[in-house]
């Protein structure tokens, strides 16, 4: 047997370093990709800790498993080092079911909110996300020039927009045939009583489009855990609210809303007239319940003219608190503390003496601009909004859609699907089934 010559000692020194830094790599990995879980609170509820997930590097090391061999001489030692690799992707998480997001858009400038909303969400979201949006025109193109710079995000996205005509949006409300409204929002508001119709998603969140998220969606869709059988809405509730003049639809707000869209469908929520020229058909929920709460209709026309918020007025359910004043700063308050100032904003509710630790950020009613974050007051250093959320704000603005786009080990990475799907509503499905004519 031949000798194998030895190597020169300059040649040992760097491999045997090269081996060191190989393993103290992998040991480092370990310790510092691993997560372990921690509970959250969302407004009035506790949110459990989820059952402990494997870290990063726990599951490379369940995946397929490729040896590395580095042989050293003078003396002869071997050393091994384990790289976990998965045969698709480097990166292998487990499948979470997506959060399910129902928005709504109607103008340029409306589109441009949902647009930063939408960039909040991708910001935080831990695992696939779907973005239904019902919008017009004006809107999508404002929303699409964001998500189009987005190519290789963390999770998988989805979207899906229904198109519509202010003809068609004004001929579902004629056919419901009480509404009314003199909200500014305008009719496009009360298009929220019908998302449910259009969108085929079993359950989705609702956000207007005038805010943002700070923190994980998922947070709040995971409050669908709390759902009853019965339960269908749930909304924020400011008990320690009532105008009577407003039917005392001031104490809910239905600015951010949980949706079961399944039950909705199947209680039927909103009349129409093409339900009505069939005999056999079920009966709507909403005739019956807009007469408990504000009477018959007006004799004249047949619409509620006393309804003043706008969809809000229509909703009747109303299912946990979030009133609360929070800010940035003080970095260091403990729990106590913070409850301290926060209690003279939720005396006389349910949160009353518990923490809020604020997810989602709801700009309501900055009147005298198109756009939220355009409020002159945001340049004001003595405005006490700007003071409490300015920064924020600005965070959240200038984040570059291209910074959504993470580092990706192979062609395998999550994808962004943008397709425009049909817009029908369920009471022209209805027609269509049972060869009711419809314009």
């Amino acid at each position: 047997m031949s000798k194998v010559p030895p190597l020169p000692r300059r040649t040992k020194v760097a491999l045997l370093a090269g081996a060191a830094i190989a393993v103290s790599l992998l040991l480092l990995g370990r310790s510092s990709l691993s997560y372990g879980p921690q509970a959250v609170s969302y407004g009035e509820f506790k949110l459990e800790p989820a059952k402990p997930q494997p870290s990063i590097a726990e599951d490379l090391s369940s995946i397929v498993t490729r040896t590395v061999t580095t042989t050293l001489y003078a003396p002869a030692v071997t050393e091994t080092a384990i790289i976990n690799k998965d045969s698709s992707s480097a990166l292998k998480y487990k499948q979470l079911e997506p959060v399910v997001f129902s928005l709504l858009a109607w103008s340029t400038s409306s589109g441009a909110e949902l647009s930063l909303l939408i960039k909040s969400i991708l910001m935080y979201i831990t695992g696939p996300v779907e973005l239904h949006i019902l919008c017009d025109a004006e809107a999508k193109a404002a929303i699409d020039p964001g998500l189009s710079l987005v190519h290789s995000p963390t999770y998988e996205v989805k979207v899906r927009y229904y198109i519509l005509t202010w003809d068609k949006m004004t001929g579902r409300i004629e056919r419901e045939g009480s509404l009314f409204t003199e909200h500014s929002a305008g009719r496009p508001g009360l298009m929220k009583l019908f998302l449910h119709e259009i969108m085929p998603v079993k359950k989705a969140i609702f956000v207007d489009t005038d805010a943002l998220f700070i923190s994980d969606p998922r947070h709040l869709w995971n409050q669908f855990k709390s759902f009853k059988s019965t339960t269908g809405i749930s909304m924020t509730n400011h008990s320690n609210y009532g105008n009577a003049d407003w039917h005392y639809a001031d104490r809910i707000c239905s600015c951010v809303m949980l949706l079961d869209f399944e039950k909705l469908r199947d209680m039927r929520l909103m009349d129409s007239s093409l339900y009505r020229l069939n005999d056999s058909s079920r009966k709507a929920a909403s005739p019956a319940a807009f007469t408990a709460m504000y009477g018959a209709p007006d004799s004249s026309d047949g619409k509620y003219h006393n309804v003043r918020l706008g969809d809000q007025g229509y909703w009747s359910q109303a299912a946990y608190q979030e009133m609360y004043e929070t800010r940035l700063g003080e970095a260091e308050l403990d729990e106590e503390q913070e409850i301290s100032k926060q209690e003279i904003h939720v005396t006389g509710t349910s949160q009353s003496g518990k923490i809020v630790r604020p997810k989602l950020l709801h700009f309501n009613c900055l009147h005298w601009t198109d756009r939220w974050w355009e409020w002159t007051s945001w340049s004001d250093p003595e405005n006490k909004l700007n003071r409490q959320w300015g920064a924020a704000v600005q965070y959240h603005v200038g984040f570059k859609w291209i910074w959504l786009n993470r580092f990706s080990f192979d062609s395998s990475k999550p994808t962004v699907d943008i397709q425009t799907a049909e817009t029908l509503f369920d009471d022209q499905k209805f027609a269509k089934e049972h060869s009711i004519p419809y314009s």
